[in-house]
């Protein structure tokens, strides 16, 4: 059996920025097992596959370890393949996922954008090891409904942190997201995620449905423009919209192939 391939880089207009994603269009669902076996063997933090169906397409997102409930970068980097390469005319996509449906539109300039769920976090404890598993304290922490937020007081101290990934992926939380106000944008963050196999993330849109409702209220306005500080580095257009959240970004495609079962 072959399948297409494509790898595409998101929140970027540029190869070898962003983030990487693989996209595998599938006429019909593999086993799961099959599907987890593609995502180990790409290596990359997701490999997204979908299904066209009669009301839109159905999208799955797989790490090298699991499926997950919800990616951004993944989303919009199976967009950018429909828009581009597959169906040209669209300029609207609609996803049936374990998160709701999900939908991507094409702006002007090259700019896609996602309406995602918003996940606001509230305040909580710091769990025990945290600061000795991040290599610094952070002023404070709070947990949405998947991510656990590590507040800090400057961009150049969530640039420099070098977490131990064995503690990271020791704690009780699917990942955690270093946070700070940012200089020329207004909020920057990281993603670590070793306990599901995504040691560090390069860019991460589902990490800002509860980074925006966070930093939209600490800042008082809607719209924003983020930065994920890896060391690919990412950038985000995002706006608070109450129950949702807008998400947008460029992507770029650095491979288009084929890959083979048996």
């Amino acid at each position: 059996m072959r399948l297409p391939l494509f790898q595409v880089d998101a929140f970027t207009p540029r190869v070898f920025g962003g983030n990487p994603a693989a996209v595998v269009p599938l006429d019909t669902w593999l086993p799961d097992a099959t599907l987890q076996s593609i995502a180990l063997e790409n290596n990359l933090s997701e490999t997204a596959f979908f299904v066209r169906e009669p009301a839109g397409h159905h999208l799955r997102w797989f790490t090298p370890t699991q499926e997950v409930d919800l990616c951004g970068h993944a989303t919009l980097a199976s967009a950018w393949v429909l828009f581009e390469r597959l169906e040209p005319g669209l300029t609207r996509v609609e996803f049936a996922t374990r998160s709701g449906t999900l939908t991507v539109t094409r702006e002007e300039g090259g700019l896609l954008a996602m309406d995602f769920p918003a996940r606001p976090p509230t305040a909580c404890a710091p769990p025990e090891g945290l600061a000795e598993a991040l290599g610094a304290a952070p002023l404070g922490t709070l947990k949405g409904s998947r991510d656990l937020l590590a507040v800090f007081d400057s961009e150049a101290e969530v640039r420099s942190l070098r977490p131990d990934m064995a503690r990271l992926a020791a704690l009780d939380v699917f990942a955690v997201v270093p946070t700070a106000r940012g200089e020329d944008c207004d909020f920057v963050s990281r993603f670590f995620g070793p306990r599901v196999g995504v040691p560090e993330d390069p860019v991460t849109g589902s990490s800002h449905c509860t980074l925006v409702p966070y930093w939209a209220r600490v800042l008082g306005k809607p719209q924003l423009f983020a930065r994920q500080v890896s060391a690919r580095g990412g950038e985000l257009h995002c706006e608070a919209q109450g129950e949702r959240v807008r998400i947008a970004g460029h992507a770029a495609l650095y491979l288009e192939g084929t890959l083979r079962l048996g």
